[in-house]
């Protein structure tokens, strides 16, 4: 019973430093604050996550993350995740998940925009968000 207990605790906290972590704004250094406000001057009332090393801000919506954008330490935009149905996923999506993740519901959604310009989709399932590109083609689960 104590080595199941003891993995228990080994397992959470490993895990712990793969998931976001909420950051108040005073701790969010200023040249990622100021990009966020000059690519996107209409974001209000933003939480900010740290995660992988980055820095996330959301915003609007009821849960107030309609809006998702990632930024480097630098302030270099990654990528922004804007809110969708899940109904406005590609057709080929949810077929995908259910022959490839047996039972699995579809949370949230979302379309990923990177730097680049390249959009994606996000389906977001118990255990990780999947991606597909813009046909609905699996990339990777991340």
């Amino acid at each position: 019973m104590k080595k199941i207990v003891l993995l228990t605790v080994i397992a959470i906290a490993a895990s712990t430093g793969l998931q976001a972590q909420d950051l108040k704004t005073k701790d969010v250094p200023e040249v990622v604050k100021t990009a966020l406000t000059k690519k996107y001057p209409e974001a209000t009332k933003v939480s900010w996550e740290k995660e992988k090393g980055n820095f996330e801000a959301n915003w609007g919506g009821k849960s107030g993350e309609d809006n998702s954008v990632t930024f480097t330490p630098a302030g270099a935009f990654v990528e922004i995740v804007k809110a969708i149905k899940i109904s406005d996923l590609p057709a080929t999506v949810a077929p995908y998940i259910a022959a490839h993740y047996k039972g699995a519901k579809i949370k949230e959604a979302g379309k990923v925009t990177d730097a680049a310009g390249k959009a994606m989709y996000e389906a977001e399932i118990k255990g990780g968000d999947l991606l597909f590109d813009e046909k609905g083609n699996f990339i990777k689960k991340d």
